[in-house]
């Protein structure tokens, strides 16, 4: 009697516990209804599937899930990334490392074709995209007597990490190729001040390329990578495979829950995957002691320059190569454009809230003080390049009247709604500097 009431007694807790957990996982899908919803703004159930990995949800900005961490050595440019398909839909790294559709030098297949270069670092490569996709820019050309049916080709030769004087090369370069440009946008500024001031805490050169990007790939021609930076590597590489096989699950979620409790774990992975890229970093940038039998030779300075010195140096290389690229592509009749770009480091009279603060600072980057004493360098040389006939726009200010959130990490990089105010104030300012253009050759 005694084990038949025991056996009940187990039979109604477990069908208690049964009945408990149905109605928690009623309430789980339930409350992923209400969380899918508010993130994407329409019902789970009757969603439209998406295609791409970059609409499932999951902030996916800074992460290379198709190609490696480090990049590959160019013996003209200093660096590019390594050449692949499928960087993204309708994007591959082309022939010559550059986020395209084309490989280069592109030839015109139609006569009402205009080729559009831009030059300069990550935000430049994050510009050129964001152009392709959206035609902000083409759409204030157009406005441009005689561009109104012209068929807007958009070339990126801009790599993250790139800085002056590798804009002026890689220009000269794919001029000597026969590159046709009909219009050239360069936009730099921080890397000129931040990368060249690490190259100079390290005893490196300030017009060679940045420290950090070339120095691991002198410990792997050297075999001398640090284990640290090794291990990082391979936390990257399986993170990367996690994350990809996270966002394939997601692609393929049947309920609201298993979208929920994916995004989570996906979420996390990508997070890992940030902080391991800091790390990797930190290492990657340290200079190894005994570079004596290194294959790879670099221009080095005796010590480290004073700050006033070096950023004044900085500043100078800046500004001459922004005038010898405008004095290529003049002799062609090629209008250039320089942008300068804004950086949340640089202070304005913009207002941060508190979220976006949590993403745009970074008490340990290296980069803010490089910005805090290099932007003031830059900003004394625009006489010198308006004196020189630059078209050079100062948009340190841009964001200054939006509230939204403009930046994505604590570098430099913009969100969505930060591209869209920095494309129409490049894009006003080019259509303004044209019209004025065109006034005064009809007052001739």
């Amino acid at each position: 009697m005694k084990d038949l009431k025991f056996l009940k007694k187990g039979q109604e807790i477990l069908k208690i516990a049964l009945i408990n957990l149905g109605l928690l996982l009623v309430f789980l899908e339930l409350g992923s209804l209400g969380w899918y919803f508010v993130k994407h703004k329409q019902l789970f159930y009757t969603r439209q599937k998406a295609q791409d990995k970059s609409a499932l949800g999951i902030n996916l900005e800074g992460v290379r899930l198709n190609q490696s961490i480090v990049e590959r050595f160019h013996p003209f440019f200093g660096f590019i990334q390594k050449p692949g398909p499928d960087f993204r839909p309708g994007f591959k790294i082309n022939n010559y490392g550059f986020i395209s559709p084309y490989d280069y030098p592109f030839k015109k297949t139609k006569k009402n074709q205009f080729v559009i270069g831009i030059f300069g670092g990550s935000v430049a490569s994050d510009f050129s995209i964001f152009q392709i996709q959206n035609k902000i820019l083409p759409q204030y050309l157009k406005q441009v007597p005689g561009l109104q049916d012209k068929e807007f080709i958009i070339l990126s030769f801009a790599t993250g990490g790139y800085k002056q004087p590798q804009q002026l090369l890689i220009l000269n370069y794919f001029l000597a190729l026969g590159q046709e440009l009909d219009l050239v946008v360069n936009i730099d500024g921080f890397n000129e001040v931040a990368l060249s001031n690490i190259n100079n805490k390290n005893q490196i050169d300030l017009a060679m390329p940045s420290n950090q990007h070339i120095l691991p790939l002198i410990s792997l021609a050297n075999n001398s990578l640090s284990t640290k930076a090794m291990q990082a590597t391979l936390r990257i590489k399986e993170n990367k495979t996690r994350i990809n096989e996270g966002l394939e699950s997601l692609q393929h979620c049947s309920l609201a829950a298993c979208d929920a409790l994916t995004s989570v774990y996906v979420q996390n992975l990508v997070n890992s995957y940030r902080r391991d890229v800091i790390a990797f970093e930190k290492e990657r940038g340290k200079q190894q002691q005994d570079d004596e039998g290194s294959v790879i030779y670099i221009n080095k300075n005796k010590s480290v320059l004073e700050d006033s010195a070096a950023f004044e140096q900085m500043a100078w290389n800046w500004a001459k190569s922004s005038i010898f690229m405008h004095k290529v592509l003049s002799a062609s009749n090629v209008p250039y454009f320089h942008v300068l770009q804004p950086n949340q480091y640089y202070q304005t009279k913009r207002v941060f809230g508190e979220a976006e603060k949590q993403i745009a600072f970074n008490n340990d980057t290296p980069y803010a003080k490089a910005v805090e004493i290099g932007y003031p360098a830059l900003l004394s040389k625009l006489p010198n390049l308006e004196k020189n006939k630059i078209n050079i726009f100062n948009g340190v200010k841009v964001f200054d009247k939006t509230k939204d959130a403009v930046y994505v990490d604590s570098c430099c990089h913009y969100n969505q709604a930060g591209e869209v105010v920095f494309s129409n104030y490049v894009g006003r300012s080019i259509l303004e500097s044209l019209q004025k253009d065109e006034a005064r050759s009809k007052k001739k």
